[in-house]
């Protein structure tokens, strides 16, 4: 018989609180989904330059156990997230809006030290230690972080024009043939 047919199916809250403290030690699987705003994520708001209405994340998770060859039967969480938050642009140093759509998969062991010897070539699963406060909320904020771009700029030909400062000229006028600043030096030995 399927395990997964004989263990209840838990609907995780929505609410952020609630998700930082889920038992995945427990013989049940999960199933959830939500919004997180930005000031949900304290590590993601240090990272933004503005919020506006509707910047935030909407996540589902869905859990399954499932045999390995050769070893016992392990959780598996499939963390889908889809969602905007404002950074700095690169090019232009405007701000500019990053969309993520990001899908992982996690499998469940019971130490950290199967989880340090879980096979690196297993790229599709990211190995996380169970436990019975687990910590979900931060793992989903983990996620976001790493799927930031290093280099967060407007897609080409969107960066918007650089506005002068401090009295610099535009682009069309000709600069002026700038005066030499030891003038006034030479000027002070005549006098």
């Amino acid at each position: 018989m399927d395990r997964n047919h004989a263990l209840p199916q838990v609907q995780l809250p929505a609410e952020p609180n609630a998700l930082r403290r889920i038992d995945f030690c427990a013989p049940q699987s999960y199933k959830g989904s939500g919004f997180l705003s930005i000031p949900d994520l304290p590590r993601v708001a240090e990272e933004v330059t503005a919020v506006l209405p509707g910047d935030g994340f909407d996540w589902d998770i869905k859990t399954h156990f499932e045999s390995l060859p050769g070893s016992e039967s392990h959780q598996i969480m499939e963390l889908g997230l889809k969602g905007r938050l404002h950074l700095t642009c690169q090019r232009c140093l405007q701000g500019c809006a990053v969309e993520l759509d990001e899908k992982r998969q996690f499998i469940f062991l019971a130490t950290e030290s199967q989880a340090d010897e879980y096979p690196p070539e297993d790229e599709d699963r990211e190995p996380l230690v169970a436990s019975q406060q687990f910590n979900l909320l931060e793992t989903i904020e983990d996620e976001i972080l790493l799927s930031i771009p290093l280099i967060p700029k407007h897609p080409e030909g969107f960066c918007e024009p650089h506005t002068p400062v401090f009295g610099e000229d535009d682009e069309d006028e000709v600069p002026a043939e700038r005066e030499n600043p030891f003038n006034i030096l030479k000027n002070m030995k005549k006098n």
